[in-house]
């Protein structure tokens, strides 16, 4: 986003210096970025951080509003439907789906008309992996949510679509990657023949993002180098 012209609002929930390298290195492509803590499983935090980022559009731009809307936060937690608990299913519930749908409405007089919100869903919302019901589960309700959004929100001209990453090599993934042969069974399902890398869904994001994606509204868009054909 930043390569391609854009000013960041980033968030960390605990990883701050994580956090700081990264407007660091966005601040090095001459963009300007501005670090905000969020906690997207804890809905309680949500006005005061639609106040945060007010302040920060004021402080950094002087402006009200912002353009593009990311949600992209994620946790996993990876178990056999039978064995799946209750605290499992809200704890995915709360990051991948409740979150978001509240975040976003917290944010909405925030975002500019004519703005753009692109949610992240997964690979798992089309094919199955055993161990991810409730996770797929979330993420097909993502799906639903974007079409719903991108309906109620178009007359304001604000775009919603949904990235549907396949298996990405990050600290998100890497103890499923970790078990032996998973990494190249993955890599042989997948027609181009590699598991992806963060930069692979980046471009598609930003894609989205531009004045070319103007046009693509309610899509889901599958990133995944053709996993599962």
């Amino acid at each position: 986003m930043a390569s391609n012209g854009a000013d960041i609002i980033l968030t960390y929930r605990s990883q701050k210096q994580e956090g700081e390298a990264v407007a660091a290195e966005i601040e090095k492509l001459g963009r300007k970025a501005a670090l905000l803590q969020l906690d997207v499983a804890d809905v309680s935090q949500f006005g005061r951080f639609a106040d945060a980022v007010a302040a920060a559009l004021q402080q950094h731009w002087q402006r009200k509003t912002f353009d593009f809307l990311i949600n992209n936060a994620g946790i996993d937690r990876r178990k056999p439907f039978a064995e799946t608990t209750e605290d499992d299913f809200d704890s995915l519930m709360n990051v991948h789906l409740k979150g978001v749908y509240f975040l976003t409405q917290k944010l909405l007089p925030l975002l500019a008309d004519g703005g753009r919100i692109v949610n992240t869903s997964s690979g798992l919302a089309r094919f199955a992996i055993p161990g991810y019901s409730a996770y797929g589960a979330m993420k097909g309700a993502i799906e639903v949510l974007t079409r719903y959004l991108a309906k109620e929100l178009g007359p304001r001209r604000i775009t919603a679509n949904v990235v549907a990453p396949g298996a990405i090599e990050t600290d998100f993934t890497r103890s499923a990657l970790e078990h032996p042969g998973a990494k190249d069974f993955l890599a042989s399902q997948t027609a181009l023949g590699r598991v992806g890398v963060p930069d692979d869904i980046g471009g598609v994001i930003a894609f989205l993002c531009s004045d070319e994606g103007r046009w693509v509204n309610a899509q889901r868009l599958e990133a995944s180098g053709g996993m599962f054909l």
